[in-house]
């Protein structure tokens, strides 16, 4: 699997994509392919003050149900209610459609500790 150039993972295979000081978050398709097919998603409150590594949602799929993990510390502006409404792109378009949160970020120094695309992409090899 080829992960977009222009996100940053995490170890528990959220995704962020960094803009000035908002953070789109989601899963990688690495996530998805564990889980299998995508039933249900929760999404935190528009509002919400998240810490780094706090637990913001849960996806449930048919084999399993995951925590997902804040990569950064912010403000919940807006979720994605496509994907609420929707569970099944998260299987179809984890990097683009399935997005799940955008997050105004409290502290940027967070960058530094996610990893690139051919990093991840090492990460996930070493996983299986």
């Amino acid at each position: 699997m080829n992960y977009p150039e222009n996100l940053k993972y995490t170890k528990d295979h959220e995704w962020a994509r960094i803009d000035g000081n908002q953070a789109v978050i989601g899963i990688t398709h690495h996530a998805q392919n564990a889980l299998g097919d995508v039933v249900f998603v929760e999404l935190p409150k528009v509002g919400r003050i998240l810490k780094m590594g706090e637990t913001f949602g849960v996806v449930e799929s048919i084999k399993a149900v995951s925590d997902l993990y804040s990569p950064c510390a912010g403000k919940v502006i807006e979720v994605n209610q496509a994907l609420v409404d929707q569970p099944a792109l998260a299987n179809q378009e984890p990097h683009e459609k399935a997005w799940m949160i955008k997050v105004e970020i409290a502290d940027t120094s967070f960058i530094d500790s996610l990893m690139s695309a051919q990093s991840y992409s090492h990460y996930v090899e070493t996983l299986n």
